[in-house]
């Protein structure tokens, strides 16, 4: 059996997006380049270690300090499929990770850092979905850096497991486990 992953690109509508609004949006390099290139103001200074020590805290995204910052940054959202408890991308999804990574080197976005973040829902232990999270968020920076040839510390990656999902009341929904990108700002070091 596949699980479907969201990689959540949503521009200012922040995590509460409904996945009929997500699965209805169409995926283009122009798209995500326009929804991600929509920083309205000076972005946060973002430590990775942070938002994961937040994560497995707990509370809701919005509550959490450094969490709040990123929720309000430029995001979009774009289906990725995995194999069922596994972090091997299916090849159906290399074409949506190709039209990010297009994304990501276009003139617009090309100062820019992202980063991504994993989710899982509550089929497994916490302990498990947040090591899930984590190696799936890896994966895709790994292609993204590798395949794609995205420089490496542009990209960032955290899982965060089960901590925030979309749907609460139904915390194994297919809908909670996604994957976000996030546009973290200028990336100064070139």
């Amino acid at each position: 059996m596949r699980k479907i992953i969201r990689l959540s690109l949503l521009a200012g509508l922040g995590v509460g997006l409904s996945a009929s609004l997500a699965a209805a949006q169409a995926v283009s390099e122009q798209r995500i380049v326009t929804s991600l290139g929509k920083l309205t103001s000076a972005t946060p200074i973002v430590d990775v270690e942070l938002l994961r020590q937040e994560a497995m805290a707990g509370g809701t995204m919005a509550s959490l300090p450094n969490w709040s910052k990123v929720t309000k940054l430029p995001q979009m959202v774009v289906e990725i499929d995995f194999k069922n408890n596994s972090v091997m991308i299916e090849p159906g999804s290399y074409r949506t990770l190709g039209l990010i990574a297009d994304a990501l080197h276009h003139p617009n976005l090309w100062d820019y850092k992202f980063l991504i973040v994993g989710h899982t829902s509550a089929t497994g232990s916490a302990e498990h979905n947040l090591d899930l999270s984590q190696r799936r968020a890896a994966a895709i920076q790994e292609i993204l850096a590798t395949t794609f040839a995205i420089a490496p510390e542009r990209i960032f990656a955290v899982g965060v497991g089960e901590s925030f999902p979309i749907e609460a009341s139904r915390a194994d929904a297919a809908n909670n486990r996604r994957v976000q990108l996030f546009n973290l700002g200028l990336f100064t070091s070139r």
